[in-house]
């Protein structure tokens, strides 16, 4: 049944395809390898096997016509806690002002020379016909992101646990750059992604309290994303710093525990 199922979500593509897309596409000079290409990616998708199709975000809903280049709000109709939380952060926030997208030449942070023009939109990180989020969780960050903490990511302890086995999206075990600056959040029943990227940037120790904790105890984590330059070397060596806030809470509890006894 399902393969039957299957071969119906194709045929459906290939009818909108020829009775809107192809119309359009040829009036926008789309080659047809293109086409195939796209074609190609979508059939082995996350998309394709949970019957998403091309009208799925090609179509308006409501007058039918054809969109031939969907905006955050085709991805909405689904996604729509990524959509929102993406239009809080930094990416994002310009496009939920009426402004035009954040491109990487206004970053104040060091980005590829390659980059500066790119817009950002879903589409930046996500190929939205393979949706492959494991490209999304590191190498779409690196496509802009120019400066030593992400540099350093590639050679870090994090990256070094990373196993793609294949998958469209990383293991539960991997930690990506979107694991720490796009946190999992409990909503409702669901596990949803936070595509604010700003929310664990500041205060610090948001990060610890969303992000560090998951995996390390507190002091651990204080003192590592409290250490700059350790920071900077996306963590490449355990934090050497000790602050002296937890040994003001060590000696209190000796304290209590003596006057106990």
């Amino acid at each position: 049944m399902r393969t039957r199922g299957y071969r119906l979500i194709v045929l459906l593509c290939f009818m909108v395809y020829f009775c809107l897309i192809a119309p359009a596409t040829a009036a926008a000079n789309i080659p047809e390898t293109q086409l195939d290409e796209i074609n190609q990616l979508w059939q082995t998708s996350a998309h394709a096997l949970t019957e998403v199709n091309c009208s799925s975000c090609h179509q308006d809903p409501e007058t039918k016509q054809l969109v031939v280049k969907p905006t955050q709000e085709s991805c909405r109709s689904c996604h729509e806690y990524a959509v929102d939380t993406f239009l809080l952060g930094k990416h994002g926030i310009r496009t939920l002002e009426g402004l035009s997208s954040l491109t990487p030449a206004m970053a104040h942070l060091p980005m590829k020379e390659s980059a500066m023009d790119l817009q950002m939109s879903c589409n930046t990180c996500h190929d939205v016909h393979s949706v492959n989020t494991s490209q999304a969780a590191v190498d779409s960050c690196l496509m802009c992101h120019n400066d030593t903490h992400s540099l350093n990511y590639k050679s870090s302890p994090h990256a070094q646990i990373i196993d793609m086995s294949g998958l469209p999206r990383p293991n539960q075990e991997a930690v990506t750059c979107a694991t720490c600056h796009l946190p999992r959040e409990k909503v409702g029943s669901s596990i949803l992604v936070n595509h604010n990227n700003t929310y664990v940037l500041k205060p610090r120790d948001r990060m610890v309290k969303d992000v560090c904790k998951n995996c390390h105890g507190v002091e651990h984590a204080y003192n590592s994303i409290f250490d700059d330059q350790l920071v900077e070397s996306n963590f490449a060596q355990p934090p050497t710093q000790k602050m002296q806030t937890f040994q003001l809470v060590r000696d209190l509890e000796k304290k209590r525990s003596s006057k106990a006894k």
